[in-house]
Formats: structure tokens, C-alpha cells, sequence
């Protein structure tokens, strides 16, 4: 028997037969193994992990009592359907996401399995509850590649264009950027996006606004200081839901365990996922009990949603957040990397700004002098990290940030190498 492992050519080679074009992937490197801040693919090479799976394995792609966990739940049962034969596990995740999420009041939880899945049932929970139909959404927002969250989502491509029609009763409105708004405050932002609702939508017809507290996929754009309170205090005045989208900034990885927290936001409803069970699929709706019971038994859930192996992570993954204080972790990584970053933007006048929270970092490439996107500068650097043994992520609107969301175990010789390898990858310009 041969035990030699395929190469990463001849994977690709043997991905090209099977593997349908419209999944894409941001190397052509098959990864063996990985943990900490660092993978290795399947020819040797060692790669500096700045992209978490998207902001998923924040514990490491390995944490020890993730694997722990998973391999003890694993030998007990791997699967029931909750809505058949219930289990301790996915009551205990729901406890957790109770006491952990923002919001001293009492609520009620309901488990997915993705962060797609999370923002329907939000919004399904929503229409439910306040018997309204309009959703309101903002500029640069990213929510999923299903129908519904397509709509949602306002990047055109790649996640919709051609998959048309979306679904109806989905009304956006202008995002607070500070780069882009010219010195806009966030009570200015926000009442220029309210003014929007009320003219075009009317208080009364809204069901929700949804918003992810810092943007993910638009491109990391935290909202000026104020933005996010008012919107908040005008959906409870309209007798709407508040919904706040932290499928990539929760679980720490802002340096809180909610990004909502900042600014002192209570949600009425928060969807999660990504990092929140160590790298196995697990998303989830949590909010204020009456909202969620609300819904008629029977009205939510889904054949894997809580599956009992991705709960076990998610505990295991809960516990080595705290054992590890991975929130302060969060804000280590901040610490190192944000001078490095400034630094950076001196030496290079196409860096417009550097902005995020926590380990959620982004670097904005403009025409110098300008703000005018500068997507293929943007595309160059990350060709030349890849290239070098950083794996980093592009990501915005206009297709020219670069965002770091390393693992928030990363160690410092890590952190520091990664770093360095980015300013090398901008010298090649």
C-alpha cells in the first residue's frame, strides 16, 4: 500500500476533475496539519496563519481540549437530531451562550449550523415576533450566500451576481465609514441612515435592523463611536428588533467576547458562529426570551443544528477562551500589531488607513493622496505574502483591504514573523 502523501500540484491537479469552478481558494497549498498561529501543507511548507479560517479557529485549528472533546463525544454518539431525542450538550451551549452574550436579561437560544443559517432563522424570528416584514440593512454588509442572506449582503460579486432574484422586503441604507464620510460623527451617521428608514421604509413597517457591529467582508469598517447606540435606541423606539451580526466578531475576537460590548449595545437578538466551537460547524441565535418564544414549537430548527460533536467543541472551545483569556489575547495581538501597521502606512503613502479592534485588524490601500480603491495593490501584496508563507485574506467592498485575523493563540515569534513578512510583501511594490 502506497502511503506517500499527493503533493499539493497533484492535488489541484486531481481538485480540477472534481471540484466544481465556483469554489475558490485563496492558495493552491494543501494543508497536513496546523496549529497555534502556523500550518503546514502537504509538501512541507510551513505558512504563518493570518486568516483563522475566517476568524473560525480562534482557539487553533488543534486545541487540545477541543480535540479532547470531540474525540469523547465522538466514542458516545455522534449524532440523534435534537428535535428527535435531545441531549445535555446542546442545553449546556445554550446556557453558556446566555450568560456570555450582552444583555442582563433573561434568553432563550436556538443552534444552526451556519452563520447563514443564524441570520434567516434571526430574521424569521423577527417577522414572527413584531409581525412586520421589512428588514433594514446597511452599505458594505455581509451575511451569507443563501437566498435570503444574499439579499441581505450588499457586495455584488463574487456572492451575487448571476444567483438572482433575491428575496423581497430588504431595504438598505448608508453605513457609518470614517474613512469615507468626511468627518461625519456617529450621531451624523446615524441619523442620516434613520432619516433613510423613515422616508423610504416608515418606522412601523420594520421588523429588524440587522448590522454586524464591525463590518466583516465590507471591509473591517468599525463605525464612528455613537453610530451603532443611536440605530440601537431608534429600532426599540420603532418597536423593531435590534439584531447584531457577530458571526466574525465574536467569541473574542475583538478583544471583548462581543463586539456589541464596546459601546455598551444590548442586542435584542445576536446571531453567532465562526469561532465558536474551535473549527466545527455550529452558529446560533441567542436573544430576550420573548422574542425568541415567540416562534411556535416546531417553527425552528434543523437536522444537524446543535449536532452533539459540534457542541462539545463549542464547550471545550468556551472553556479554553476563558483559561486562556483569550479576549485579553485579542488585545495583546492588537497591541503588537497596530505600531507595526502605523508604521507601516508612513513608509507607504497608498496606505489610506489602518483601522479594527482587537485581533481584527485591516489595512486600506488608496491611490496615494486619495481615497479612490487601489484593488490591484491590494491583490499585489497579498500575491507576494502568499508567496512568502503568509496566509492573509483580502476583503472590502472595493476589493482593496487586506485584514489579519490571526489565531488568537498565536505566540509572539509568530505574530512578529507574520508581521514581517507583510512589510516585506509591501517593499515588493
Amino acid at each position: 500500500m502506497n502511503t506517500t502523501q499527493p503533493s499539493s500540484d497533484e492535488l489541484q491537479r486531481r481538485r480540477s476533475a472534481v471540484v466544481a469552478r465556483g469554489v475558490s481558494s485563496m492558495i493552491p497549498a494543501y494543508v497536513s496539519s496546523a496549529g497555534g498561529g502556523t500550518m503546514t501543507d502537504v509538501d512541507g511548507r510551513e505558512w504563518i496563519d493570518f486568516a483563522a479560517g475566517i476568524a473560525v479557529t480562534s482557539v487553533g485549528n488543534s486545541s487540545p481540549k477541543v480535540v479532547a472533546a470531540v474525540k469523547e463525544q465522538v466514542e458516545r454518539f455522534t449524532h440523534t437530531c435534537f428535535m428527535i431525542a435531545p441531549y445535555e450538550q446542546y442545553v449546556a451551549v445554550c446556557e453558556e451562550l446566555g450568560a456570555l452574550t450582552p444583555g442582563d436579561f433573561e434568553k432563550r437560544s436556538a443552534l444552526f449550523n451556519s452563520g447563514a443559517e443564524a441570520v434567516e432563522n434571526a430574521v424569521k424570528i423577527a417577522r414572527h415576533a413584531t409581525g412586520r416584514q421589512a428588514i433594514v440593512v446597511f452599505d458594505h454588509a455581509y451575511h451569507g450566500r443563501t437566498n435570503l442572506t444574499m439579499a441581505l449582503t450588499a457586495k455584488v460579486m463574487p456572492y451575487k451576481q448571476g444567483f438572482g432574484p433575491f428575496a423581497p422586503e430588504i431595504y438598505r441604507v448608508p453605513m457609518s465609514y470614517p474613512f469615507r464620510d468626511g468627518g461625519r460623527s456617529g450621531a451624523e451617521a446615524a441619523a442620516y441612515a434613520i432619516g433613510q428608514i423613515e422616508k423610504h421604509v416608515g418606522a412601523s413597517n420594520v421588523a429588524a435592523v440587522l448590522i454586524e457591529p464591525i463590518q466583516g467582508e465590507g471591509g473591517f469598517i468599525v463605525p464612528a463611536a455613537g453610530f451603532l447606540p443611536a440605530i440601537a435606541a431608534w429600532t426599540k423606539q420603532a418597536g423593531a428588533v435590534f439584531i447584531a451580526d457577530e458571526i466574525q466578531t465574536g467569541f473574542c475576537r475583538t478583544g471583548s467576547w462581543f463586539a456589541s460590548e464596546d459601546e455598551g449595545i444590548e442586542p435584542d437578538l445576536i446571531t453567532t458562529a465562526k469561532g465558536i466551537a474551535g473549527g466545527l460547524p455550529l452558529a446560533a441565535v441567542t436573544g430576550r426570551a420573548e422574542i425568541m418564544d415567540a416562534v411556535h414549537p416546531g417553527g425552528l430548527g434543523g437536522t444537524y443544528g446543535g449536532n452533539p460533536i459540534a457542541c462539545a467543541a463549542a464547550l471545550a472551545t468556551i472553556e479554553t477562551m476563558r483559561e486562556l483569556d483569550l479576549a485579553g489575547a485579542a488585545r495583546h495581538i492588537e497591541s503588537v500589531a497596530r505600531p507595526r501597521l502605523e508604521a507601516l502606512a508612513a513608509k507607504h503613502p497608498l496606505i489610506g488607513e489602518i483601522r479594527g479592534r482587537g485581533a481584527m485588524l485591516a489595512v486600506e490601500l488608496v491611490v496615494p493622496g486619495t481615497t479612490d480603491p487601489d484593488a490591484a495593490a491590494t491583490a499585489a501584496v497579498a500575491k507576494a505574502a502568499h508567496e512568502s508563507g503568509l496566509l492573509l485574506l483580502t476583503c472590502g467592498t472595493y476589493g482593496n483591504v487586506i485584514r489579519l485575523l490571526p489565531p488568537l493563540v498565536i505566540d509572539d515569534d509568530e505574530l512578529d514573523r507574520g508581521l514581517t513578512l507583510l512589510e516585506q510583501a509591501f517593499s515588493t511594490l
